[in-house]
């Protein structure tokens, strides 16, 4: 098995949690590649140095089929790694280094019982679906794939006139500060605290949730995946932008996208081989009283 190590910097990285991965990887003997920016880190912080036969870079491109993405940080981390992924389709997993940590498999504390599970091939994974952007994108964008969600907002003071049409069908025009479209998986991030429904993993639908809408009636829309969803927006004054996962790009005043379920899944790690619903309940912590 082949481990693909990915990381970026901004995290606050422990030197002993750094040498647990190495010691990790060693036990195992498990044939590795590392990114650069990540490879540098482990060497200023516990003098691991990485040959350059075993260093990646920007994007990832592994023809092994045994290869699994080994993501170390927060839940930003991990949808960095799937951006880099492009069409690769290795499964992903996350070690969480951050602070919620909706995606990740296990905490930093559990490496070794992380690494444990991969060499016995008794981690389970479970089948994510992506969405597919095309339209007004900008040039040279590396991936229009997202995997928690796209969304279009305002960028100043004016307010986004947005028409959401699903199957060519109208549904509404919103007018306020912009509009989300998440998968199963995006409806616990941006969506959740814009004031979408909260959707398991295994649901086939999207979530279309507005952004401080200026007609209050506008409420979130669950539809099927199956379906082709266009939004024609008209921004006021200045550009609006766009956002797939963590990234951001420059949109123009008048635009028009089309998001559908992409083609290919990614193949995620279930945290200790526990349910959504158990991992929901501990991330909420719903049911804790706060006067104890």
């Amino acid at each position: 098995m082949k481990i693909i190590l990915f990381s970026r910097r901004g995290l606050a990285f422990r030197a002993e949690e750094l040498v647990l991965l190495r010691e990790a990887i060693a036990d195992f003997e498990f044939d590795f590649a590392v990114n650069e920016e990540f490879a540098a880190i482990l060497n200023e912080q516990i003098g691991w140095n990485i040959p350059a036969e075993q260093l990646y870079g920007s994007t990832i491109d592994i023809e092994d089929a045994e290869a699994t993405l080994v993501c170390y940080g927060g839940d930003g981390t991990l949808l960095e790694g799937v951006h880099r992924l492009g069409n690769n389709r290795i499964p992903v997993v996350g070690i969480n280094a951050g602070h919620l940590g909706f995606l990740s498999s296990d905490s930093r504390k559990g490496i070794k019982r992380l690494f444990t599970a991969l060499y016995e091939g008794t981690l389970r994974f479970e089948e994510r679906s992506l969405i597919e952007v095309c339209g007004d994108l900008p040039e040279g964008l590396d991936t229009a794939l997202a995997l928690n969600e796209f969304s279009i907002q305002r960028n100043g003071a004016g307010m986004l006139s947005l028409e959401l049409f699903v199957d060519d069908q109208m549904v509404a025009t919103s007018h306020g500060d912009g509009l989300i479209v998440a998968t199963p998986t995006g409806s616990t991030a941006y969506s959740l605290s814009a004031g979408g429904p909260v959707v398991a993993p295994a649901c086939a639908c999207f979530v279309v949730t507005p952004i401080a809408p200026h007609n209050l009636t506008m409420r979130p829309v669950v539809i099927p995946d199956t379906s082709r969803i266009r939004l024609k927006i008209q921004a006021r004054r200045s550009e609006p932008f766009l956002t797939l996962d963590n990234r951001s790009y420059a949109a123009p005043h008048s635009c028009e996208f089309t998001l559908k379920k992409a083609e290919r899944p990614i193949f995620l790690a279930v945290p200790h081989n526990i349910s959504f619903y158990d991992t929901l309940r501990n991330k909420m912590m719903w049911g804790i009283d706060p006067r104890n």
